[in-house]
């Protein structure tokens, strides 16, 4: 047993099941048992299961209340990552449609500064509790089976993210992410800020070298290079991908959005730092180790949308985490 599980301030659901205690509610189709074997009620969500622990690089544009609107903070990262299955049907009740019945897994999310330390202890940048579920297809509205994701950030911001889970074969592809501004609800009018972005400029507003020794220029330029890396000599045999966002995904589903605390909304003059959008990419790989052995790690990209002085500054988080 590991120490994450000992610890008593991990998740645990020793003595809990959801039972609903009303109605009858009939699983759907995909739930139901078949000849010679029993269906996983978390369908693609079940690799998440266990704990994960690994490497990443944060970035993100903090506002400053100074001599100049922003601040640009990177970080080298260590994460661990707890997801543990909800017993038990979760039903939601229906009035345009009969009754479903979703499943899912509480998660512990945990990042540290890999270089910073505190009183001597490693700096905590992040923690984040939540829900994964995974959602049957309904009639109303017309959606196929989806995934979402219930998430609290400690800073002030709750969110729901949904989307799709999709099962491929071999390597993911990592498309570019960008970290650069642009004005508000205009995604191609880029404000770029070459003084902080640049890392061969001297670091007036952005993150003491010290503090970010391995973190490159490609890395700013493109923080998805760090997921690349992170299956470089890789046999990736299979991938499960969950793609979400907390605004409607083409095609459907619409669900999501995001809520925060009234200092960010702020007023006047514009918000403090307003998440305004999260979309993220999950990617459950299967990938063999030189013996030859199943090993399986997780690896994500994540960009929030803070909003503040009439610009979108994009928060990009990454990191490749493998299964402990």
């Amino acid at each position: 047993m590991s120490d994450e599980t000992k610890n008593p301030n991990s998740l645990t659901m020793d003595d809990f099941r959801i039972t609903p205690i009303s109605g009858d509610i009939k699983p759907p189709v995909e739930l139901e048992a078949r000849p010679g074997r029993l269906p996983d009620p978390l369908g693609l969500l079940g690799g998440l299961r266990g704990i994960w622990k690994g490497t990443g690089f944060n970035q993100i544009w903090r506002p400053l209340n100074g001599p100049q609107d922003r601040f640009l903070e990177l970080n080298e990262t260590k994460e661990v990552l707890q997801f543990v299955e909800i017993p038990g049907d979760i039903p939601n009740r229906g009035l345009l449609q009969a009754d479903i019945l979703l499943h899912g897994l509480t998660y512990l999310q945990k990042i540290n500064d890999a270089n910073v330390k505190k009183n001597g202890k490693p700096a905590g940048i992040h923690i984040e509790p939540g829900i994964w579920v995974i959602v049957p297809p309904t009639t109303n509205p017309l959606d196929p089976q989806t995934v979402a994701r219930l998430a609290n950030i400690p800073h002030g911001t709750s969110l729901v993210a949904q989307g799709t889970a999709t099962t491929s074969n071999g390597a993911p592809n990592f498309l570019p992410v960008s970290i650069t501004p642009f004005v508000i609800g205009q995604p191609n009018n880029l404000v770029p800020f070459p003084a902080e972005s640049t890392l061969s400029n001297p670091p007036n507003f952005r993150t003491e070298p010290a503090d970010i020794p391995h973190v490159t220029q490609a890395m700013l330029d493109n923080p998805n290079t760090l997921l690349t890396a992170g299956i470089a000599g890789k046999n990736i045999k299979a991938v499960t991908t969950l793609r979400i966002s907390t605004i409607p995904l083409v095609p459907p589903p619409a669900g999501g959005g995001t809520s925060n605390i009234a200092f960010l909304e702020g007023t006047g003059g514009g918000p403090n730092a307003q998440s305004a959008e999260m979309d993220a990419i999950f990617w459950i790989e299967e990938f063999e180790d030189h013996h030859g052995k199943s090993k399986f790690q997780l690896q994500y990209s994540q960009r929030v949308l803070l909003n503040f002085n009439n610009l979108s500054w994009p928060h990009v988080s990454v990191a490749t985490l493998e299964k402990v």
